[in-house]
């Protein structure tokens, strides 16, 4: 069951009408669900057939407002690289001393990894670990790099990557309700842009279906493509 308040909101979003990007982000800043500040999350239908590997959906793109909270980043480098990454921010810092603790402890405490491409073949030893928390670093997401100070900025910048679920979908945590909402818009126009990028080229039909904002806990808004 919903509360109140949230029918409430429901009730003034009108079904039959597909909102401009101004007008949902509007809407949810003067409707805001609870006290804390929520996130604003961007909703996407895509056409794909996620079964097929060449319909997959992947890419990186900076968002220009930043991340809506801060990363705590994991660098496997190799001993001579390990000032480099602690210098530009880093959380956690090591090579296979960093490996064998993940693997030994199974506990992952970090958001992000990058890791310098000679560090990889170790880093099979807890990719069941990383793997399925979405930590594994991948050359596709710029997260297998040698530019390690570069790479470590700009992650703490914006940079993120996404990805299809199994449902054809993505889901992007874009901005906080405190945010302006130039803020806000940058950061959605930024990540459709480089979604529009991706369509894979077997798709036939529309490749976006659908696109719904909402707040953490707030209804969906349906936005015109």
């Amino acid at each position: 069951m919903r509360s109140k308040k949230y029918q409430t909101i429901k009730e003034k979003i009108n079904k039959d009408k597909t909102y401009t990007l101004e007008e949902a982000i509007s809407f949810i800043k003067e409707n805001p669900l609870t006290k804390f500040d929520e996130t604003i999350e961007l909703h996407i239908r895509l056409g794909i057939n996620p079964r097929k590997t060449e319909q997959q959906v992947r890419g990186i793109v900076s968002l220009p407002s930043g991340t809506v909270k801060k990363k705590r980043i994991a660098a496997f480098v190799s001993p001579d690289k390990e000032k480099e990454a602690k210098e530009a921010g880093a959380d956690l810092v090591g090579g296979t001393e960093l490996i064998e603790k993940i693997k030994t402890t199974n506990k992952c405490d970090f958001d992000l990894a990058i890791a310098e491409p000679d560090l990889m073949k170790n880093l099979t030893q807890i990719a069941k670990i990383l793997g399925p928390r979405g930590l594994m670093p991948n050359p596709k997401t710029g997260t297998v790099t040698t530019e390690i100070k570069k790479t470590i900025k700009e992650l703490q910048k914006g940079k993120i990557s996404f990805k299809n679920d199994a449902g054809a979908n993505l889901h992007q945590p874009v901005g906080k309700i405190s945010w302006t909402q130039d803020k806000i818009k940058d950061n959605i126009e930024a990540f459709l842009d480089a979604v529009n990028k991706t369509k894979p080229g077997g798709v036939k039909k529309a490749f976006i279906q659908s696109i719904v904002l909402s707040s953490t806990m707030g209804p969906g808004i349906k936005i015109s493509l």
